[in-house]
C-alpha cells in the first residue's frame, strides 16, 4: 500500500518554494521519523512518520509533551516525501505554509502494532528513538467523520521512564533548537572557512598602502567583536532567556545591572538582509501584526542578527500600559507600538551568546545608534543598588525591574542570571469559568482563575472582578460564551465555588497583594489577556532568594582557585581519567562542581560497582548541570565512554546493543562526560532473561508525608515476610524508598512472570489497605496514597543503583539501609555526594551483607499470595 504525494504536489509551486518535490520511494531499512518546527502564521510542529514510501504527517500546534496527562492536538495533513525530512529553510510569503522550517528532532520509530491497521482504526502506538524524543507514544483519532477535511488526532506520551510532568519540564522550551543546525554549532569546515577569510583579508590589507586607523561603523560589526564571539549560521528560531522571580536583590550587587521591567510582550526579531521576522517568546510569527515595526527594522539593513526585546504601548504619562497594547492590536493601531531592544544574541555571522552581557549590549547600542524611528529604542540600564531604583520605579507606576549579571552569557532557558523584582505580585492565571453579573453590570461578574500544580492539574486560585471597563466586559463575555462547557476543568471544585465553566484556553494577567493560606489570591486586579503563553506553563510563581553566587559558573570570583584554573584552561585527573572543566558548577543548590561528582564516583567505586557489574545499564547525563535538560543513554552511539562494555545484541533482540560499567576507571570516565545517575536492569549477563531480584518502588503521591511513607515501607516488608520472602531496603536518593527482594534466577520465572507476581502483590495491598495504597500509576490516581511501582520489574525497565547520585538539587544519593534504621530515617535524600562517606565510615558492616548470599524463589510465595487473594 504505497503512500500518495498528489495533495502535496498540488499545494506547492516548486519553481518558487525551496521545498523538495520528492517521489514515493520503496521501503528501506528502519522506519524514520522527523519533527519540524514550522514558524508559519502560527508556530506549530509537523510530526512525520515514514510509512509506505512517504512521511505520514500531522500538524501539532503546541508540539509534543513528555507528560502522559497532556494530550496535544494533532491535525492529520497531506503525506510528504521522504526527502522533506532534511528540509530546513524559509517558505516564501504568499505560498502554502509560508514561514521558517527547521528540523527539531529526527530518528527512527518502531510500530508496537501493525501500523496500517492502527491508522485505519484511529489508534497508532509506537516507540520513538530520536535525538530528543524517546520511549512509547500514541496517536489517537478523536473524530472519524468522513466529511471532515482534516482529521483531528491527539498525540499522547505513554507512561515510561522518559515521561516528565508538564509543570516541571517543557521539552519544546528547554530544547528549542534544530538538530541539523543548532545555534552556535561551528563545524570544522565553517571554522576553516572563517579562518581562510580572515587570512585573505590580512593579505589584501598588506598589499594596500597604510591608512589611518578608524573605528568600524558598517552594519556587520559596529565595534570590534569580543573574543568569545563564534562564527555561526543564523538559526531559524531562538528561545529567549527568561528571568526568575526573586524575593529581593542579591546580597552582593557588585556586577549586576538593572533595567525597567516592561509591561508588554516579549518579542524577538530575526534580521537577515531584507528578510525581517518578528516572533513571540513561544515562537509565534507576529510579523504580519507588526508591519510598521518590521519596516523600521528592515531599514537597518543588517546582514544577520537576532535582537531580543519587548513591545509596549506608552500611555499619556509615558509609561508602558499593557491594556493599551492589547487595544492597539484590537483597533489595528500598531503604529503606537514601541520596541525596546535589550540584547543581541546573534550578529553579523557570529554567535554572541557566550559574550558577556555588557559587551552584547554595547554592540546593540552601537547598532541602534543611527536609528531614526521612534518605534525602536535601546533599553537603558542602571547600576545598583536596586532598592532605591525599585522604589522609584514603583512610585512612577512601573511594574518593576529586571536585574542582570553584567558578565553573564545568554542562555536559552530560565536563569537566575536574570531576576524579576516586582512592585506588586502579578502573574498569569488560567481562566476556568465566570460568574453572572450583578446590578447594572454587563457581561459577567468575575473570572474564575486557576494555576497548574506539579502534576499538571488545574487548582482553583480565586476570582477577579475588577480592572474591566464596559467594552472589555462585553468582548470577554463573547469569548467566554464560545468556550462554555458543563464540566469543570478543575481537578477539584472547592466548596462554595459556583459559576459557568469554560474550556481552559484563556490566560489572564492579574495583579494581587498576596496568596492566602488556602491558595487564593487577595485583592486581584485584571490587567489583560495573554496570547503569548501556553496554558500548561501557568503555575504559581514562587519568588526565589538569589545569592550573589548563583550562576557563579559563568563568572568565577577573582583570584579564586576556580578562576585561576579556568583562565589557564587547566584540567584535573581522577582514576587516570582527564577531567575537563573540573571547576564548572553543576549544582547551584550545593555548589558542587564537576570535579566533585567525578571524585565522588572515584571514591565510592568499591560500594557501587557490585551493584553495576554484569548488569545492563541506563545512564542519565546532565551536560548543562542539574536543573537543565537531562539525557537518557542506554547504548553507545550517543556519547562514547572509554572502557564501557557493549553487550551482545542477542541479549535483547530487536534493540541496539546494551552497555555495562564494570570498572572504577569506566565509572569515572562516565562522570567525566556528565553522567550523574546510573540505573540497572533486574538481571545479569549470566542469565539475562531471568531476573535475580524484584523491586517494589514506593512512589508517594501528593499529600503523603514522610512518616506515612515509612509506614508503607514497613507494611510492604510485613507482606513480603508473610509470603516467606526476605527483603532489603534502600533510599531512592530522591523522594521514595525501594524494597528489594533478591532471587535465584529460575527458568520458569522470566520477566513477564516476575512482573505479574509484583503486580499481584501491589493489587493485593491496594485492596487490603485502600486508604494507603493504590495499584494504578499516574499522579491523579495516587493523590493522598502510595503507588507501589511494580512496572520496575518489566523487561528493559531499570532502577537507580545503590550509591548512584541523583540529578536533583543537592545531589542526593541512593543508600542501602538496615530495616532497623528506617524509624530514624529523616528523608529519602538524607545523604548526598559529600555526606555519604560519613555514614560509610561509621558502619561496622554492610547493611546488605546478607543480600548477596540470599537464595530464594517465588514458587512458594506465589502460592501463598494466591491463597491470600482468594480470602
Amino acid at each position: 500500500m504505497a503512500g500518495s504525494l498528489s495533495q502535496y504536489w498540488k499545494k506547492r509551486n516548486f519553481g518558487a518554494t525551496p521545498e523538495p518535490r520528492g517521489e514515493v520511494v520503496p521501503a528501506h531499512g528502519r522506519l524514520s521519523f522527523v519533527i519540524q518546527k514550522h514558524a508559519a502564521s502560527r508556530l506549530h510542529y509537523d510530526f512525520r512518520l515514514e510509512l509506505d514510501g512517504t512521511l505520514v504527517s500531522w500538524a501539532v500546534p503546541k508540539g509534543p509533551s513528555l507528560d502522559p496527562h497532556v494530550r496535544r492536538m494533532a491535525v492529520h495533513v497531506e503525506d510528504h516525501p521522504l526527502s522533506y525530512a532534511n528540509f530546513e529553510g524559509v517558505i516564501p510569503k504568499g505560498h502554502y505554509g509560508a514561514g521558517t522550517v527547521e528540523v527539531w528532532d529526527r530518528g527512527t520509530w518502531v510500530p508496537v502494532e501493525e501500523p496500517r491497521a492502527g491508522l485505519k482504526r484511529g489508534r497508532l502506538k509506537f516507540e520513538l528513538h530520536g535525538e530528543k524524543l524517546h520511549g512509547r507514544w500514541m496517536l489517537v483519532r478523536i473524530n472519524s467523520s468522513k466529511d471532515q477535511r482534516q482529521e483531528p488526532w491527539l498525540l499522547i506520551k505513554e507512561h515510561d521512564e522518559y515521561e516528565r510532568p508538564a509543570a516541571e519540564y517543557d521539552i519544546t522550551a528547554e530544547m528549542p533548537e534544530s538538530v541539523l543546525s543548532p545555534p552556535g554549532k561551528v563545524t570544522k569546515a565553517a571554522t576553516r572557512k572563517a579562518t581562510a577569510k580572515k587570512a585573505g583579508a590580512k593579505k589584501a590589507a598588506a598589499k594596500k598602502p597604510a591608512k589611518k586607523a578608524r573605528a568600524r561603523t558598517d552594519a556587520k560589526a559596529p565595534v570590534a567583536l569580543p573574543p568569545q564571539a563564534a562564527p555561526a549560521k543564523l538559526p531559524l528560531s531562538l528561545f529567549p532567556q527568561l528571568a526568575t522571580l526573586a524575593d529581593g536583590p542579591p546580597a552582593d550587587e557588585s556586577g549586576w545591572i538593572y533595567e525597567v521591567k516592561f509591561d508588554g510582550y516579549r518579542t524577538l526579531a530575526r534580521l537577515e538582509g531584507e528578510d525581517v521576522r518578528l516572533f513571540t517568546r513561544n515562537g509565534n510569527n507576529w510579523t504580519n501584526k507588526l508591519k510598521m515595526l518590521h519596516d523600521d527594522l528592515a531599514a537597518l539593513k543588517v546582514e544577520s542578527a537576532w535582537i531580543d526585546g519587548e513591545i509596549v504601548v506608552m500611555n499619556d504619562k509615558g509609561l508602558p500600559d499593557f491594556q493599551q497594547l492589547q487595544n492597539a492590536f484590537d483597533s489595528a493601531r500598531t503604529r503606537d507600538i514601541v520596541y525596546f531592544a535589550f540584547d543581541l544574541p546573534y550578529f553579523g555571522g557570529y554567535d554572541l551568546r557566550r559574550v558577556p552581557l555588557v559587551e552584547r549590549r554595547a554592540l546593540l547600542k552601537a547598532l541602534l545608534a543611527g536609528v531614526s524611528s521612534p518605534r525602536i529604542r535601546f533599553s537603558d540600564a542602571f547600576d545598583g543598588p536596586a532598592a532605591p531604583l525599585l522604589e522609584n520605579a514603583c512610585r512612577q507606576g512601573l511594574e518593576g525591574l529586571i536585574g542582570k549579571r553584567a558578565n553573564a552569557p545568554y542562555t536559552t532557558s530560565r536563569s537566575t542570571a536574570w531576576i524579576k523584582l516586582k512592585c506588586s505580585r502579578r502573574q498569569e492565571f488560567v481562566v476556568v469559568g465566570f460568574t453572572d453579573p450583578k446590578g447594572s453590570r454587563v457581561g459577567f461578574g468575575s473570572l474564575l482563575l486557576a494555576v497548574n500544580d506539579k502534576a499538571g492539574k488545574l487548582q482553583y486560585a480565586g476570582n477577579v472582578g475588577t480592572g474591566f471597563d464596559t467594552r472589555r466586559l462585553e468582548e470577554l463575555y463573547g469569548q467566554l460564551k464560545a468556550l462554555e462547557q458543563a464540566r469543570s476543568p478543575l481537578a477539584t471544585v472547592p466548596p462554595g465555588v459556583k459559576g459557568h465553566w469554560v474550556k481552559p484556553r484563556l490566560i489572564a494577567e492579574v495583579a494581587f497583594t498576596e496568596w492566602t493560606g488556602d491558595g487564593r489570591i487577595r485583592h486581584p486586579v485584571f490587567h489583560g489577556l495573554r496570547t503569548d503563553k501556553d496554558v500548561e506553563a501557568i503555575v504559581r510563581e514562587e519568588a526565589r532568594h538569589v545569592e550573589a553566587a548563583d550562576g557563579a559558573e559563568d563568572k568565577p570570583a577573582a583570584g579564586s582557585r576556580v578562576a585561576s584554573a579556568r583562565s589557564r584552561g587547566e584540567v584535573a585527573r581522577a582514576a587516570n581519567v582527564e577531567v575537563t572543566h573540573p571547576d564548572r558548577v553543576i549544582d547551584a543548590a550545593s555548589g558542587a562542581t564537576k570535579l566533585d561528582l567525578v571524585k565522588y564516583y572515584e571514591k565510592v567505586a568499591p560500594q557501587i560497582l557490585p551493584h553495576l557489574e554484569g548488569r545492563p545499564i541506563a545512564l542519565v547525563r546532565a551536560p548543562l548541570g542539574i536543573g537543565k535538560q537531562l539525557f537518557f543513554q542506554k547504548h553507545v552511539e550517543k556519547v562514547k565512554i572509554p572502557g564501557i562494555r557493549q553487550l551482545p545484541r542477542s541479549f535483547w533482540p530487536g534493540h541496539p546493543a546494551m552497555i555495562e560499567i564494570a570498572s572504577a576507571e569506566t565509572l569515572v570516565a562516565a562522570a567525566q562526560v556528565n553522567v550523574v545517575e546510573l540505573h540497572t536492569w533486574n538481571s545479569t549477563t549470566d542469565d539475562i532473561a531471568h531476573p535475580d531480584r524484584v523491586i517494589f518502588d514506593l512512589d508517594p503521591g501528593e499529600g503523603i508525608g514522610w512518616d506515612t511513607l515509612k509506614e508503607a515501607a514497613t507494611l510492604t516488608k510485613k507482606m513480603l515476610d508473610l509470603l516467606g520472602l526476605e527483603s532489603f531496603l534502600k533510599t531512592s536518593g530522591g523522594k521514595g524508598l525501594h524494597v528489594v527482594v533478591p532471587l535465584t534466577p529460575r527458568a520458569e520465572w522470566d520477566y513477564d512472570a516476575v512482573r505479574d507476581f509484583s503486580e499481584k502483590v501491589t493489587q493485593h495491598m491496594a485492596r487490603t489497605i485502600p486508604k494507603l495504597f493504590v495499584a494504578k500509576s499516574g499522579p491523579r490516581n495516587r493523590v493522598g496514597r502510595i503507588f507501589i511501582d511494580y512496572l520496575r520489574n518489566g523487561t528493559g525497565a531499570t532502577t537507580v543503583a545503590a550509591f548512584s547520585a541523583r540529578a536533583r538539587p543537592g545531589l542526593g544519593v541512593s543508600v542501602t539501609l538496615r530495616w532497623n534504621e528506617l524509624a530514624a530515617l529523616e528523608r529519602a535524600d538524607q545523604w548526598n555526594i559529600f555526606t555519604v562517606f560519613e555514614r560509610l565510615a561509621k558502619l561496622r558492616a554492610d547493611p546488605w551483607k546478607h543480600y548477596w548470599k540470599t537464595e530464594q524463589a517465588l514458587d512458594d510465595a506465589h502460592q501463598r499470595l494466591l491463597e491470600a487473594m482468594r480470602e
